[in-house]
């Protein structure tokens, strides 16, 4: 709860202050600083909550991914079916994408006895390494949008 109401804190303060939470804002040394601020909350309630998740009773490694991968799908499904600010929904991935990553993680390198496969910190990394490639084959990309 602690770590939530600083991350929400730290965006209305931001918002308050500089009129927008948007990261295509930040362009000068006080954005950054509220940007970074947020960053820093985010990331450790992400962290933070990825191992609650994972530590429930039945959920485990796999299941707080497919808990988070869940919500991440109703993040763009609410992006492309609904007026949400894409601002929001930004922050909303951004948070959910780290408990997301913190599990995926500690599935890979922690011991089997815990849930984990055991795999080496050289395995790991050449397991995300060739996902990462492989999604961007297969995704498109395409230039972000500049505001004029």
């Amino acid at each position: 709860m602690l770590l939530t109401g600083l991350l929400i804190a730290s965006l209305l303060t931001w918002h308050r202050t500089l009129g927008s939470v948007d990261i295509s804002s930040v362009r000068s040394p006080r954005s950054e600083f509220f940007y970074w601020l947020t960053i820093m909350f985010s990331q450790t309630l992400g962290m933070a909550l990825g191992d609650w998740t994972a530590e429930l009773p039945g959920v485990g490694y796999l299941g707080a991914a497919a808990i988070f991968g869940a919500l991440l799908l109703l993040v763009i499904v609410a992006h492309f079916r609904t007026r949400i600010s894409s601002t929001v929904l930004f922050w909303i991935a951004f948070v959910l994408t780290r408990p997301l990553g913190a599990v995926v993680g500690d599935f890979l390198d922690k011991p089997v006895s815990s849930g984990g496969l055991e795999l080496s910190r050289y395995s790991a990394t050449a397991m995300l390494l060739t996902l990462i490639v492989v999604c961007i084959f297969l995704f498109p990309q395409r230039a972000a949008r500049t505001a004029h």
